[in-house]
């Protein structure tokens, strides 16, 4: 073999070395595009959910209410709220009590939320969890809603009403939850005479109870 032919083997080699090296270098260096998101530790499947409200929207009554209702969770990321039925108390505001003092208004003349009932579509676009001082990681989610409900008021009687909203939930564990949820919802002018629209607020905390998500 001559020298020439060594000569040029040699510079191959090297080459072909230097080029091997420089890819590793380059891999190393830029990994590319990677997902590294983690599965979920909680999910939900049927949800039944305990609630206590408050209805504050009103200029002369605060309503107070206790709910129930029922979830089902087709994905992690859509469910459906397949019913909730609350019943409410009305407190009054002071300024319902100066005018019914002063000018002599009759208690019966404000129109009040007595129950509702209704069912919505979730959509839950967020998840992620949150680590507390290095010692506790806490798992929650965020949900918007989109439904219908049915009034039932003590003057103008039943009235259907479209409500949006969204929310957000804390996992204590597989079993138990903690959801926040606030909604307007705007009322037809059906019933009892009535021809204006109306709206209605609910700001409600659930304990959410969890069965079958996890198995």
């Amino acid at each position: 073999m001559s020298a020439r032919t060594l000569c040029a083997a040699a510079v191959s080699l090297a080459l072909s070395l230097g080029s091997t090296a420089l890819a590793q270098v380059n891999e190393l260096e830029n990994p590319g595009v990677t997902s590294a998101v983690q599965d979920r530790p909680y999910r939900l499947l049927h949800e039944l959910d305990l609630w206590f409200g408050v209805l504050p929207l009103d200029a002369f009554y605060v309503g107070v209410f206790a709910q129930v209702g029922y979830v089902y969770h087709f994905t992690d990321r859509f469910a459906w709220q397949v019913g909730r039925g609350a019943y409410g108390l009305a407190a009054r505001t002071s300024l319902r009590s100066e005018l019914e003092r002063t000018f002599g208004v009759q208690p019966t003349a404000n129109d009040e939320v007595q129950f509702f009932v209704g069912s919505d579509v979730m959509w839950k676009p967020l998840y992620g969890k949150l680590a507390v001082m290095n010692r506790l990681v806490i798992h929650g989610e965020v949900h918007l809603l989109g439904g219908v409900s049915l009034f039932r008021f003590t003057n103008s009687g039943f009235r259907p009403g479209i409500n949006l909203g969204g929310g957000g939930r804390i996992f204590l564990n597989k079993w138990v939850s903690f959801r926040l949820d606030i909604t307007h919802n705007v009322v037809i002018p059906t019933g009892g005479g009535t021809t204006s629209f109306a709206n209605v607020m609910t700001a409600n905390l659930a304990l959410a109870l969890n069965f079958g998500g996890n198995d």
